[in-house]
């Protein structure tokens, strides 16, 4: 009776399992099979044939190219600011006991609970009266600050694992605190820093509402805002171009992670570096 049961339980556990999986694996299949599809619509089929015109159609300086520079300099600038700004904050929350510290990173995780919608009115007023409305600049700026909450507190849980002994013989030797972060804890924290990059990198890159609101001039426009412009009026979608595009728009996403899958999969790998 109990193998019965367990052979249920497992039967059980497997559909929902392969549910899951259909629901991640047939979106991704009709974008695959409608970017070839000369007459693609909005159900999963084989193609009516194989065409490449979807992708000759998007592939201009208009729909694609500028859209996607635009994304390319607003993601990777509030990246790498984010990054930056999360290992210098990590830093001390790490490497030095405060009782300000638990408050702190409480507070940094209620931020992390906040939607960006209750913020966006107040934002947006303040970036009127700032100048900073309209411009890459600024966009960049409350990407890295919207990031940040969460990014410290993966930087500082990584930052943990690193052992303060190899710190210490650097500042014996006349190192500064600056210098032990920089050459010593960043790399020992690889992993660690290519988690953040991509996590910081994925959210910023399939944000629509934050350049949305903040962007006016359609030059500016991201590729997750532009996209919006293939759902035309009267429901009339073109949906190969839609997929082709698609395609188009995840693949630096992709490239991101396989650049630095090996990162993501490695260890710290500081077995006895501070034996003496």
């Amino acid at each position: 009776m109990s193998a019965r049961r367990a052979r249920s339980r497992r039967l059980a556990a497997d559909i929902g399992l392969l549910t899951v999986a259909a629901a991640f694996a047939v979106p991704l299949a009709w974008v695959l099979l409608s970017a070839v599809d000369p007459k693609a619509d909005v159900g999963v089929k084989s193609p009516d044939g194989f065409t490449l015109d979807n992708f000759d159609a998007v592939l201009t300086d208009e729909i694609t190219f500028t859209p996607m520079l635009n994304s390319l300099l607003l993601c990777g600038g509030g990246t790498l600011l984010t990054v930056v700004s999360a290992a210098l904050a990590a830093y001390p929350l790490s490497r030095y006991s405060s009782r300000l510290n638990r408050p702190f990173m409480l507070t940094i995780l209620f931020a992390t609970s906040l939607p960006v919608t209750a913020i966006m009115v107040p934002v947006y007023a303040l970036f009127v009266r700032v100048d900073l409305i309209d411009t890459m600049q600024g966009t960049i700026f409350f990407f890295a600050a919207s990031q940040l909450p969460f990014a410290i507190w993966l930087m500082k849980n990584f930052m943990d694992g690193v052992p303060k002994e190899l710190e210490e013989a650097a500042w014996t030797d006349g190192a500064s605190p600056l210098q032990s972060l920089v050459r010593i804890v960043l790399p020992l924290m690889g992993p660690g820093v290519a988690v953040v990059t991509v996590f910081s990198f994925v959210l910023m890159w399939g944000n629509f509402f934050v350049p949305f609101m903040l962007l006016l001039s359609p030059d500016q426009m991201p590729a997750a805002v532009s996209i919006n412009d293939f759902f035309g009026s009267k429901g009339a979608i073109v949906y190969g171009q839609l997929a082709a595009f698609s395609l188009i728009y995840s693949t630096p996403v992709i490239l991101l992670y396989v650049l630095i899958a090996r990162r993501l999969g490695g260890g710290f790998a500081l077995g006895g570096a501070v034996k003496g």
